[in-house]
């Protein structure tokens, strides 16, 4: 059965019948996707730094900010997946479209590993890679970055698509959706920064990139499989024109005075098929000067048009995002000291003794660390602390999601102030008895940081997906990856910024991060640095995330629908899973309760 719904303005179809379909059966074809895939793109990932140094002739701090840069790419390419599987195509084919684009940066990155004659020559400089080399090389990072940016825009939300936020115990198991997708992810990268990383440094760069091309393609290849299975929605209107029709009609109406209560805002009836919306979000009084958008002139049209009125619901989906921003700007730090872990860590490694009994560690392969505390961590999290949690706090997911990041922003803040006394330990070692330290000592911070990733990240995903309108989903949940990028270029621009003034401070007129010889650098000082950014950002964090006001929603009865239990879904009070209010396990509330709802808001 598929029934029309009117949403916004345009008709929004959407499946409704979930006979065989949804689920955790769904979902797992997503699992086994982000497995496969992660294995590659992860063990790519950590160990492009050596790559760039060994093979492509890059130094130390160019070939760190390479790899940030491609990453930073990568994640803001997402908002351009989550906008088109919004807007134009659906999340599954958004998908396999991207997906084409990633399958063909890992054939020419197998192909430029393979052949000597696609390396560059040493030169001493930063980077050596010019000519021909560098159109092939930067040509299959840019399709990388566009492949795999992507796909994380649109595949997150594929997968919370199965499961029905309205239904109470669809709701729960969303919540357990977003924790297990973290641990496929980190069960599938600890195969690739274990198995594939060493292959690539022990044997050859291109046998690992040709790995990770087969596991992509075998990824690609379950979540086509599994088709049958998902609950497909379709694309709708744009959901960057449905904010600017607001801020413009907003503009208009600037000089007309607020309305005495919200009741007098636009939002129609079911008459009025043009402009309606098939969820109606409940008026706030934050950024107020938005609600002239929804004002009803005396002489409007009988039929208004987007440009000239928006409902009041559209209004909200606005103000939401808004709200959102300083969120995400709150988390770009943490992901700048993710981006260290995956860089400098990784250097910190390779000069380290990396030998357990006669096995020698590859130092790409570091990471695993945080990956193995994240896969233990996870299940014991999901299946204990939440049900525990649940009982005290009544909140679907234990602890609110603007919680989880709150502890992941402190984890990292300790991860970080870590991380320098292990590389003073590391550098004086290395110094004074003229032999390395173990690598085990860098488990201190990747597994702190692992947990911490643990729960921003899961914590992020969840919250953007559940707090977004229904139009938006895709897009809000590649803000996360768009905090991401914000990362990884800002590490990029710290590096310069403080090798260039460091450079000028020094007497030997060499910056912290510079050079090949990484006892020569002041590393642990960019580490301590981060960590007191970190520390003043959980504190800016904490008053943003009191002061955001979670969704409220309602179902309209604008929702035409032949099911007639839909039917009397639709004329009842609802309470999302994100925002912890009724009986804190999403279940219906009566419309005469509605006052007596309350924001769930950040408790310090």
């Amino acid at each position: 059965m598929e029934d029309v719904i009117n949403s916004g303005h345009e008709t929004r179809e959407i499946s409704l019948d979930t006979k065989g379909k949804g689920g955790f059966r769904a979902a797992s074809f997503v699992y086994a996707m982000v497995s496969m895939e992660n294995m590659g793109f992860v063990a790519n990932m950590v160990s492009m730094v050596l790559y760039f140094q060994l093979q492509m002739q890059f130094d130390v701090s160019a070939a760190a900010n390479t790899v940030t840069n491609l990453m930073g790419s990568t994640f803001l390419l997402s908002i351009f997946g989550g906008f088109i599987s919004d807007t134009y195509i659906n999340r599954f084919k958004t998908c396999l479209i991207f997906g084409a684009f990633e399958l063909a940066a890992l054939v020419l990155m197998t192909i430029q590993g393979r052949y000597k004659d696609l390396h560059p020559n040493p030169c001493g400089k930063s980077s050596c890679v010019a000519g021909g080399i560098a159109v092939m090389f930067y040509a299959s990072l840019a399709l990388l970055a566009m492949g795999t940016g992507g796909v994380r825009g649109a595949l997150p939300s594929l997968g919370a698509d199965q499961f029905n936020q309205k239904d109470p115990k669809e709701s729960k198991a969303l919540a357990t959706y977003f924790n297990l997708l973290l641990l496929s992810t980190s069960l599938g990268a600890t195969i690739g920064v274990t198995i594939i990383v060493w292959v690539a440094t022990n044997k050859h760069w291109w046998p690992g990139f040709l790995i990770a091309l087969i596991g992509t393609i075998i990824g690609y290849t379950f979540l086509a499989i599994g088709k049958p299975f998902y609950r497909l929605q379709a694309p709708g209107d744009s959901p960057l024109l449905r904010v600017m029709q607001v801020i413009v009609v907003a503009i208009k109406n600037r000089s007309l005075p607020h309305p005495n209560s919200p009741d007098e805002l636009y939002e129609p009836n079911q008459k009025d098929s043009s402009i309606s919306t098939d969820q109606k979000i409940q008026h706030t009084e934050q950024f107020r000067w938005l609600d002239k958008a929804a004002i009803i002139r005396d002489n409007h049209s009988p039929k208004p048009t987007p440009w000239t009125i928006c409902t009041a619901t559209q209004v909200e989906e606005v103000k939401i995002l808004t709200r959102m921003v300083p969120i995400i700007a709150s988390t770009i730090i943490l992901n700048t000291c993710m981006a260290q872990l995956q860089t400098f860590s990784v250097t910190q490694g390779y000069y380290m003794n990396r030998y357990i009994g006669s096995f020698e560690v590859p130092a790409p392969s570091v990471p695993v660390i945080p990956l193995l505390f994240m896969s233990i961590l996870i299940p014991i999290y999901e299946f204990l602390f939440v049900p525990f949690a649940r009982r005290i706090t009544t909140h679907p997911s234990g602890i609110t999601q603007l919680q989880r990041i709150g502890v992941g922003l402190v984890l990292s803040v300790i991860s970080m102030a870590v991380a320098g006394f292990v590389e003073v330990k590391r550098k004086n070692h290395d110094l004074q008895y003229g032999k390395p330290i173990h690598v085990l000592w860098l488990s201190f911070q990747y597994g702190i940081f692992g947990i911490a990733d643990m729960f921003t990240l899961v914590g992020s995903l969840e919250f953007f997906y559940k707090e977004a309108p229904v139009g938006m989903r895709s897009l809000s949940t590649s803000f996360t990856y768009l905090s991401l990028s914000f990362g990884y270029f800002l590490s990029s621009i710290f590096v310069e910024i403080i090798n260039s003034v460091t450079r000028r401070a020094s007497h030997s007129k060499k910056g912290w991060l510079e050079g090949q010889i990484l006892d020569e650098n002041r590393l642990n000082l960019f580490f301590w640095f981060l960590a007191i950014l970190s520390l003043l950002n959980f504190f800016n964090y904490l008053y943003w995330a009191s002061w955001y006001k979670y969704k409220q929603e309602n179902i309209s009865s604008t929702v035409n629908c032949s099911d007639q239990a839909d039917k009397d879904e639709a004329t009842k009070k609802t309470t999302t899973a994100t925002n912890g209010n009724g009986d804190g396990n999403g279940n219906v509330l009566p419309a005469s309760d509605e006052k007596s709802i309350e924001d769930a808001n950040w408790k310090s």
